[in-house]
């Protein structure tokens, strides 16, 4: 997620002397994603429906993280702050399912009206995070398309699935799971993008570039 006007926002650096982490961070938020997208979206009706929840604190999580503290490193404040916060999120969610929506009553009506309050929860967690999505979706537009489409999926994920939650709505609900997976593809691409172009120096894999200018 490179900040300059002239590289692809996928491209490795070459003023730091280290490799971009966009794409790490971009591979470490698409998986996740996907792994959780696709448990809400009914896909895995089979399994327990937590694959995710490992890797909500190793890969999506630390690893993002990570990806964010080494954006700072390259000066970097758009990527930083994207993938810090993400980061966040994701060990966030796990902490929560942990501590709170595995915490209560497990049967009877009780578990139903508390888990009828955990998704409220969820629901303002999703609303928070769609707030700080959109100013990011909006900076977006200065990097270029890959990266604003990756952006822009997310966007629509976490306003479905807020509204989904605050509306005990399993149907929308699903409908989220599946613009999850669909953010996770597009994650993926911008992803495999950064990788190739940041091998070969070159954009290589289209990326675009910014759809507007700000401040010229």
């Amino acid at each position: 997620m490179s900040t300059t006007d002239d590289a692809p926002a996928t491209a490795a650096p070459v003023v730091t002397g280290i490799a971009d982490p966009a794409p790490l961070g971009l591979a470490a938020f698409a998986l996740t994603t996907f792994l959780l997208s696709a448990a809400n979206a009914g896909w895995m009706n089979s399994a327990t429906g937590n694959a995710w929840l490992g890797y909500a604190f190793a890969y999506g999580g630390f690893v993002q993280l990570l990806a964010g503290m080494w954006e700072f490193r390259n000066r970097n404040v758009f990527g930083a702050t994207a993938f810090a916060t993400y980061g966040g999120f994701w060990i966030g969610l796990a902490i929560w399912v942990l501590l709170v929506a595995e915490a209560g009553p497990t049967s009877g009506v009780a578990a139903l009206v508390y888990a009828g309050k955990a998704d409220k929860d969820l629901g303002w967690i999703l609303l928070a995070f769609a707030i700080f999505n959109t100013y990011m979706l909006l900076w977006s537009t200065q990097l270029n398309v890959a990266v604003f489409l990756v952006f822009l999926t997310l966007e629509a994920t976490e306003i479905i699935l807020f509204i989904g939650f605050f509306a005990n709505s399993s149907g929308v609900h699903k409908f989220g799971g599946w613009i999850g997976v669909l953010t996770a593809l597009v994650a993926w691409y911008a992803s495999a993008a950064g990788v190739l172009n940041g091998m070969k120096g070159r954009p290589v894999v289209p990326v675009g570039g910014p759809l507007f200018r700000l401040g010229d």
